[in-house]
C-alpha cells in the first residue's frame, strides 16, 4: 500500500506544480494585460477567459496535493473533543462524501466533454476557444484527483482492518497543531541548509 500512496503522492505533487503553474501564467497574463491597457490603452483580448479557464484546471489538478497533504478546511471544534474511534470514523465519512461529490462531479464532467466533442463547442468570445480543450485538461485533473481519493479511501480501510487508527487519523484527520508546527519547523531547517 505504501507503493500506492507513493505512486498518488508522485502523480498530486506534479498537479500542484502543474496547477499553480498555470495560476501564476493567468496572474502574469492578466497583469500583462492591464498594463498594457493602462499604458499604451491595447488589449491582449481574451486574457479573462484564459485566466477562467487556468483557474479551474489549477484547481482541478491541486486538489489531490491539497487532500494528500490534510490541508482543506475544516471546522473541527467539536472533532477534537471526541474520541479517536469517533474522528476516525468522522474522517472516513467525510473523505467518503467528498469522494463521492467529486466523483459526481467529475461523471457529469463526462457528460458536458462528451456534448462539447459531438458538437464542436467553442466559447463565445473573440478566441473561439474549442471548448474541449480547457474542459478535457480540467476533467483530467478531477479524474487523477478521484482516482487517489479512492486510493486514499482503500489505504485507509486497510489500517482500519489492521485496527491501525494512529495510521488512519496521520493520513485523513485534520492536522494538529503539534503537526503544524512541526512541518513548519522541517520546512524553515531544510530553508536555513539550503544557505
Amino acid at each position: 500500500m505504501s507503493v500506492l500512496m507513493s505512486a498518488a503522492a508522485a502523480v498530486a505533487r506534479f498537479g500542484l506544480w502543474f496547477g499553480g503553474a498555470l495560476i501564476l501564467l493567468a496572474a502574469i497574463l492578466i497583469g500583462l494585460d492591464v498594463f498594457l491597457r493602462k499604458v499604451l490603452v491595447v488589449s491582449i483580448g481574451g486574457a479573462d477567459e484564459l485566466a477562467g479557464y487556468a483557474l479551474a484546471i489549477g484547481v482541478a489538478w491541486g486538489l489531490a496535493a491539497a487532500l494528500l497533504d490534510r490541508a482543506h478546511i475544516r471546522i473541527d471544534s467539536l472533532y477534537l473533543l471526541a474520541p479517536i474511534p469517533v474522528r476516525v470514523a468522522l474522517d472516513l465519512v467525510g473523505l467518503s462524501l467528498f469522494l463521492g461529490f467529486f466523483a459526481l462531479v467529475f461523471w457529469h464532467g463526462i457528460g458536458v466533454f462528451e456534448q462539447s466533442w459531438t458538437s464542436s463547442s467553442r466559447s463565445q468570445s473573440a478566441l473561439e476557444t474549442p471548448l474541449i480543450v480547457p474542459q478535457a485538461l480540467w476533467l483530467i485533473g478531477l479524474g487523477l484527483f478521484v482516482a487517489i481519493a479512492f486510493a486514499l479511501v482503500l489505504v485507509v480501510l486497510a489500517r482500519l482492518l489492521r485496527g491501525d487508527l494512529a495510521g488512519v487519523s496521520a493520513l485523513i484527520g485534520t492536522r494538529s497543531s503539534a503537526e503544524e508546527v512541526a512541518e513548519e519547523m522541517r520546512a524553515a531547517e531544510a530553508r536555513i541548509a539550503e544557505r
